[in-house]
């Protein structure tokens, strides 16, 4: 929130208040301003006082907790908020959303003794400066101290389950189970606020500056084949079912046959998926698309919502952009991490036959001073080698499993003095596998000092994905059945669909896919044909194909997910730190037990027979 980088400047806008007040309030005709650090912008000073004074605006309180200054001395106050704190039933430490100020009591009658901790109360005083020897340098109003004129409890407490404070925090289970209380604590405040700031600024980036218009879809749908597994919804019709949207997919398509041009949604989606540090059942995404528009009209407009937007510095536009092919020859995964250079080496031609046998072989070197790696990684290695069915030499065992020719061959593709590991196999195994391995070695080396990690953040697109993958029963899309082929690929649409690109495009920060998105088939004929392909029944989504026979023009879209975002935006370790209310890592509500079961009488009216 802008009011906590306001820290440093917050006695001088104290200062322009009084300044205001002596002058009989008439406001200072001077084009004051102050450089904050806020993306290194000015802001108007008066604006900022107009802050402060609309934050006090329509309640209890005459100020904040977190605002009272040396300035303040002598004024008499109201403040509203917690009881985070007492001692020697004199000193009391009262917290509210925007920070924490000192209150002493001023009238023998006042006894707040038997107020548990973390009660809500209304205290009436005045401001006084703390002793010199009495200051707390910690506090940002460690200055002043509050005199107790009148406390009035405004909701008592029960015992809590724990103490909030940021140095005492308990274990994430009982936090979550206690999310209310969770929320208190300053570092979640500001998530939370940073998150409501990003969005506001994204809203005004697309609505005043870009002409979007903000469109709200229906989250209970039919079921989209092709997708991910959905929540279904049962009805008081038997046998029917509604499913939760995974996206909005199908109708900000149809926003664009209907004309609507360039629609934006903050969009709930859901997943019946298994959940992990970067996915929840239910999920926020920024969700966009603009008619008559390309991939490069996508890349380059998201590149600047970013850049004005997204509250940590990024490079300026363009971003890098490298190709799928790529992205898995260099790292082994669509979203690489580019913040460290470990790059693949391809050494298959050193290891070629003569039959027609293809064999794939890439190196991975790396600084040798890491010398021989320890049990635990050799134990993953193991298991990466195992799972991907490839073969992994260490760099120990090279001299052993290779011939000194072979050796001197490598090394002079990676270097002399580089250490590195080998895996031979089938082309895909072999860059994933190594693609983990990489991320092993990464942090082994970071924790060694033997590699430089940019800790700048990096974005990077990544383009020309397949627009199929095999699956167990024939083809499978890449991302999903509406993304159009690369047009310089349609001839091989049939003869050879593994060799079509797609025109989609992912946006990776750091290793985290934060969105994605692709330009879509408008033309009905051949949403018809790919339908086909991939064996979807394309009688369930004729509604969709009669929109695109409608006379529907070109569009491409992207949805930006913001729990990603904000997680990297706070340095959060799950996306769980940046969600108000998450679920638990078993897709879970530990505040109210939910999924629950339901009724007798529930299963009746929605015709359920449970099956055990």
């Amino acid at each position: 929130m802008l009011r906590r980088k306001l820290i440093n400047s917050i006695d001088l806008i104290n200062g322009i208040r009084n300044i205001q007040r002596l002058t009989s309030g008439r406001l200072l005709t001077c084009k004051l301003k102050h450089t904050l650090i806020a993306k290194k912008s000015e802001i108007n000073i008066e604006k900022e006082i107009k802050k402060l004074q609309d934050i006090n605006s329509f309640t209890y309180r005459t100020h904040t907790c977190g605002e009272l200054r040396p300035i303040h001395n002598g004024e008499s106050v109201t403040l509203c908020g917690w009881v985070q704190y007492q001692r020697m039933s004199k000193f009391l430490l009262l917290r509210d959303s925007y920070g924490v100020v000192q209150c002493i009591v001023n009238n023998n009658q006042i006894n707040f003794n038997d107020i548990p901790l973390e009660s809500i109360v209304k205290i009436n005083g005045t401001v006084s400066l703390r002793p010199t020897n009495m200051i707390n340098s910690k506090m940002s109003t460690g200055e002043i101290e509050v005199l107790i004129d009148k406390l009035e409890v405004l909701n008592v407490a029960d015992k809590v389950p724990f103490n909030l404070r940021d140095h005492q925090k308990p274990k994430e289970q009982l936090r979550m189970q206690h999310r209310y209380l969770d929320i208190r604590f300053p570092d979640m405040q500001k998530k939370l606020r940073t998150r409501s700031s990003m969005l506001h600024n994204m809203r005004k980036f697309l609505i005043e500056t870009n002409g979007f218009v903000e469109v709200e879809t229906p989250t209970l749908f039919c079921r989209t084949p092709g997708g991910a597994r959905e929540f279904v919804v049962p009805t008081h019709y038997p046998g029917l079912f509604y499913s939760l949207v995974q996206s909005p997919q199908q109708f900000k398509q149809m926003l664009m046959a209907g004309g609507v041009d360039r629609y934006f949604q903050v969009a709930r989606c859901y997943r019946d998926e298994t959940t992990r540090p970067d996915r929840q059942p239910e999920f926020t995404q920024l969700d966009i698309e603009m008619s008559f528009s390309n991939l490069d009209h996508i890349i380059t407009m998201i590149e600047q919502l970013l850049y004005k937007t997204f509250t940590k510095q990024l490079p300026n536009p363009p971003f890098k952009r490298i190709t799928y092919a790529k992205a898995i020859e260099n790292y082994g995964t669509d979203k690489p991490d580019i913040s460290y250079d470990l790059r693949f080496k391809n050494v298959s031609h050193l290891f070629s036959t003569d039959d027609e046998t293809t064999l794939s072989a890439f190196v991975l070197p790396y600084p040798a001073e890491l010398g021989k790696l320890t049990a635990k990684y050799k134990d993953k290695i193991k298991e990466l080698k195992q799972k991907n069915n490839v073969r992994v030499i260490l760099n120990e065992n090279v001299s052993k499993e290779l011939s000194n020719d072979m050796k001197c061959h490598i090394h002079s593709i990676v270097g002399e003095k580089k250490a590195f590991i080998l895996a031979l196999g089938d082309r895909e195994n072999v860059c994933t596998c190594l693609g983990e391995i990489r991320q092993q070695i990464a942090v082994l080396l970071q924790s060694r000092q033997l590699i430089e990690i940019n800790k700048d953040i990096e974005p990077l697109w990544i383009v020309d994905f397949p627009l199929f993958t095999q699956g167990d029963n024939g083809l499978e899309t890449c991302h999903h059945p509406f993304t159009a082929p690369h047009p310089d690929d349609l001839h091989m649409l049939e003869s050879e669909p593994f060799k079509v690109r797609s025109l989609a495009y992912d946006i990776v920060m750091n290793g985290n896919e934060i969105g994605g998105g692709s330009v879509r088939v408008h033309n009905a004929d051949l949403q018809e044909k790919l339908l086909q392909m991939l064996n979807i029944d394309a009688s369930k989504l004729m509604h969709f194909i009669n929109a695109l026979r409608s006379g529907c023009p070109p569009h491409a879209g992207i949805a930006l997910g913001i729990d990603r975002l904000m997680t990297i935006a706070c340095d959060a370790d799950s996306i769980r730190d940046v969600i108000a209310f998450p679920k638990s890592h078993e897709g879970k509500d530990p505040l109210s037990g939910a999924p629950n079961f339901i009724t007798e009488d529930d299963k009746k009216y929605y015709h359920i027979n449970i099956i055990k």
